[in-house]
């Protein structure tokens, strides 16, 4: 199953603020299961938009952190404009939806100054 922009974007964009986070902090950071997360990683590792590094964590554990390559970079900005293209769409269409229903109750004499 392929990942959603969304997806993408989200864990890029929590990764390149933060890299040392654990994976049950990132499934904290990004709202979904341990199993998701990862999923999604290792999705992001196998294309080739992140990269994990060892590391060792203060409390002498063996960490990873998960740093943005040059591609992931790239395709975090792509991933961006198609989201924000989209984003821009629905806040169009919703636009259009609350002024259609504004209309039907002025129609209906039940409009107020919202």
């Amino acid at each position: 199953m392929p990942l959603s922009d969304e997806n993408i974007l989200q864990a890029l964009r929590v990764l390149e603020r933060n890299p040392e986070l654990s994976q049950r902090e990132l499934a904290k950071e990004l709202g979904v299961s341990l199993g998701k997360t990862h999923y999604i990683l290792s999705s992001l590792i196998d294309v080739g938009l992140v990269k994990a590094n060892n590391f060792r964590r203060s409390d002498n554990k063996l960490g990873y952190a998960y740093l943005l390559t040059p591609k992931g970079i790239a395709e975090k900005a792509a991933v961006t404009a198609r989201f924000l293209v989209r984003k821009q769409e629905e806040y169009t269409a919703l636009k259009r939806e609350i002024e259609v229903l504004r209309s039907e109750l002025d129609a209906e004499g039940l409009g107020g100054n919202s």
